[in-house]
């Protein structure tokens, strides 16, 4: 009557097993290379810069403190920040390490 019939086509040309999985494969390897590669790189490069705090190295926290390093324990550091002010903290806390005489010059 008013509505016809609908009938299932066949597959013309199917683009095959691995070449249907090909874009997924190919925006894997991109975010691979943009995102994840990077952001290793810059956890490793983190983790050694911890660990190669020692006394006398002058920092940046995260919350914006610059100071040297006076004592250093298993988690902890001790920094100061002013003559007579020292400020115990964790070593994760410190976001960069500047270079010596950087603070005397502010």
């Amino acid at each position: 009557m008013f509505i016809s019939n609908a009938y299932a086509q066949t597959a013309g040309a199917e683009s095959g097993g691995i070449m249907g999985f090909l874009p997924l494969i190919l925006m894997f390897v991109v975010l691979y290379f943009v995102m994840i590669r990077p952001q290793m790189k810059r956890q490793k490069e983190v983790k050694l810069m911890i660990e190669a705090l020692a006394v006398g190295d002058e920092v940046v926290t995260v919350g914006g403190l610059m100071g040297t390093v006076t004592q250093q324990k298993d988690h902890y550091i001790t920094v100061e920040l002013i003559p007579g002010t020292e400020v115990k903290m964790q070593k994760n806390s410190v976001t960069a390490v500047l270079p010596k005489g950087t603070i005397k010059a502010i």
